[in-house]
């Protein structure tokens, strides 16, 4: 009896247990759920009027406030409307706020009845999740547009934020917060403020037969020159000549810098073709860019390198001071470099480089068809499915791509004496090159994919942060006896690859050639 009276006190007490973790759970999800008390005088809304717009978000937001109206403060609706009718300025279409029918709501608010009032809060709410959601992620997803876009999509609760800006005093500040925070997408906004400063333009197309070199009488020059003049490189003279002078071969140098060109005074089809875009060509491309600064991580990390694709270069910073920069040579459109966010991990001296699919069938199989010596002069073994090596003139086409081609250690190496990775799905990683004097040149997508990097010892030795193992004489050393070596970074150093061709500098307008051909695609998704 005394048993079976404890095995019931059991059952008891284990029940009691399950019910109260139960209802700690159901209070855990309840407490975050967002809890809006109404402001003011509110006005309750017709759950119907909210199926009819079936958007369950909305739906639970107005659940949260037991179906009340929630922006009874004058103040706070102006202060939305505001942002929703400049959202403009953030490179947002306002049109996809509905900010006629919002304006109207609030002209007539004194005259309109319940129900209308009613709409017109949840016009309000529905309008601000969506700018919210646009300006945190961006109005496309990445992840539906590109194969090799690896970012990951930054988290907000929509409906949280809103019940915060609604409970917050400092409303337009809470807003500015949501916004993304880096210098570039700010001097994007201000590249789109000064372009917006332009007058209009009807220009035609410039056209060049053969190059202009300093002094040299051109009649083309005179067109070249007024659109040199509507760009602000070149002062308004009195009268224009089609002679190639100096104040021109300034400007020309101006324009070129400014655009990413060859500053060699010489007026050739690139320059033409950058002079040739006209100034609502460029608005899409800055309205493009701020997009995709929309996507990319809000927090690049305590100290980061960042590698912009079409400006060919990589940057180091910490603390949101910038600490080095070296030049990149990336991916060539038909092998672009991907874009992604990742950590750097480990660094490899006297690497071995294993040849990737692509380029064995695009480069070393051809090469190796043309001559078989191809394989014992680019110093690359041919391993098969055994690990037994291959004999080159044992090799066979039918089996040439179950081999396995590793390129061993060396200054011939195509990976140079370094390789820095960072895990990704790409394999793609940082390196050094056997070509350094690609460097040099001004247009530097020509690799497969990774990216190259100049002066790579330099940004190592910073990378591992160890002057007493791993300074560049050490470094040296190891290199030296061609031998690979793995060495952990230690500190923690987040990387992105990231695109973008517009920003602006010291009031003026900077762009880059657009390497992939994203922006006028991009654009036009965006307002389609």
């Amino acid at each position: 009896m005394n048993k079976l009276f404890l095995i019931l006190l059991l059952c008891i007490v284990i029940s009691c247990k399950k019910q109260e973790l139960k209802s700690e759970v159901v209070l855990e999800k309840e407490a975050s759920k967002p809890r809006v008390q109404p402001e003011g005088k509110s006005i309750k809304i017709d759950s119907a009027l909210l199926i009819s717009i079936n958007n369950k978000i909305l739906t639970d937001f107005y659940k949260s406030t037991e179906y009340r109206t929630v922006w009874q403060s004058d103040k706070k609706r102006n202060i939305i409307l505001k942002e929703l009718l400049t959202s403009d300025e953030e490179g947002l279409n306002p049109e996809d706020y509905k900010v006629k029918v919002l304006s109207n709501f609030e002209k007539d608010l004194v005259t309109l009845d319940s129900v209308d009032i009613a709409k017109y809060d949840i016009l309000l709410t529905s309008s601000l999740q969506k700018y919210i959601s646009h300006l945190t992620n961006g109005t496309l997803d990445p992840r539906k547009l590109y194969k090799n876009w690896e970012l990951k999509e930054n988290h907000i609760d929509l409906n949280e934020t809103v019940a915060q800006l609604l409970r917050t005093d400092s409303l337009l500040y809470k807003i500015e917060q949501l916004k993304p925070n880096h210098l570039v997408y700010k001097k994007l906004k201000k590249a789109l403020q000064l372009i917006n400063t332009f007058p209009k333009e009807n220009f035609k197309n410039l056209k060049i037969t053969g190059n202009i070199s300093p002094n040299d009488t051109n009649p083309s020059l005179i067109d070249i020159k007024k659109r040199l003049i509507y760009w602000k490189d070149l002062q308004l003279n009195d009268s224009l000549t089609p002679v190639y002078d100096e104040e021109t071969l300034k400007a020309i140098k101006r324009f070129q810098t400014r655009h990413g060109l060859a500053t060699d005074e010489v007026i050739r089809e690139v320059t033409i073709a950058s002079l040739n875009f006209s100034k609502q060509q460029r608005i899409h491309q800055i309205i493009a860019n701020l997009e995709r600064w929309k996507w990319y991580p809000k927090d690049m990390g305590k100290e980061y390198v960042i590698i912009n694709i079409p400006d060919y270069k990589l940057t180091l910073v910490k603390d949101k001071d910038t600490l080095r920069t070296h030049r990149v040579i990336v991916g060539r459109a038909k092998r672009k470099t991907p874009i992604l966010s990742s950590k750097l991990t480990q660094v490899v001296f006297n690497p071995t480089w294993t040849v990737p699919p692509t380029i064995l069938r695009e480069d070393v199989i051809p090469a190796i068809l043309k001559s078989r010596s191809y394989l014992t002069n680019s110093n690359i073994k041919v391993y098969d499915d055994n690990g037994r090596i291959v004999d080159p003139y044992e090799w066979q086409l039918s089996q040439a791509e179950t081999y396995r081609y590793v390129q061993s250690p060396g200054t011939f190496n195509s990976l140079g004496m370094v390789k820095i990775i960072f895990p990704n799905r790409f394999s793609v990683y940082l390196h050094d090159t056997n070509h350094r004097d690609y460097f040099d040149k001004i247009d530097r997508s020509l690799s497969s994919g990774c990216v190259r990097v100049d002066n790579p010892l330099e940004l190592t030795e910073y990378l591992l942060n160890d002057p007493v193992n791993w300074d560049l004489e050490k470094i040296t050393a190891i290199l030296q006896n061609e031998r690979t070596k793995f060495v952990k970074i230690k500190e923690d150093i987040s990387f992105h690859l990231l695109y973008w061709t517009a920003w602006s500098e010291n009031n003026k307008l900077i762009f880059r050639d657009d390497i992939y051909n994203l922006d006028a695609n991009l654009y036009n998704k965006l307002r389609n």
